[in-house]
């Protein structure tokens, strides 16, 4: 069986400073209760409508790991990875800068920041500054993420 050929960016195709953007998403009440079942986090503030009526934020918020889960389904919708990705390696200084509520839309913006080629000369890493924004452009997440990519085959 051949393999599939790739259409996501090879490790040589991201370039240092430049923003890639994804497509958008929008959060629903579903993918919060859906995400408290599966990963079994019934927190107050995730759940209980009235306990949240008694905080800033008002109502029910998504849970970070959901957050973070759906930027990177985001990013695979992208394109960018498609064929090219071998391994997340890291996420880092990861902070939550904003709650983020059912009917807010998400995408992500993420800007390579260093990249260096492997030892073996066919893979290489890829650091970037990542930011997950809201409708508003407001960075509700921010992060340092590293992944292993391939490197272009050579003929």
């Amino acid at each position: 069986m051949s393999e599939r050929e790739a259409q996501g960016l090879f490790f040589e195709d991201w370039e240092i400073g430049k923003t890639y953007l994804t497509p958008r998403r929008t959060v629903t009440n579903t993918d919060i209760v859906n995400f408290a079942c599966l990963s079994g986090d019934f927190n107050a503030p995730h759940v209980d409508w009235e306990f949240c009526k008694q905080q800033p934020y008002g109502e029910p918020i998504a849970h970070g790991p959901l957050v973070l889960a759906i930027a990177g389904g985001l990013m695979c919708q992208s394109g960018v990875n498609d064929g090219t990705i071998v391994a997340m390696l890291g996420t880092d200084a990861w902070r939550i800068n904003k709650p983020v509520k059912h009917g807010d839309t998400l995408h992500v913006a993420m800007t390579p920041t260093e990249k260096r080629v492997t030892s073996k000369g066919d893979t290489g890493v890829v650091s970037f500054d990542r930011e997950i924004r809201n409708q508003r452009g407001e960075a509700v997440h921010v992060m340092k993420s590293t992944s292993l990519y391939r490197c272009r085959p050579r003929p």
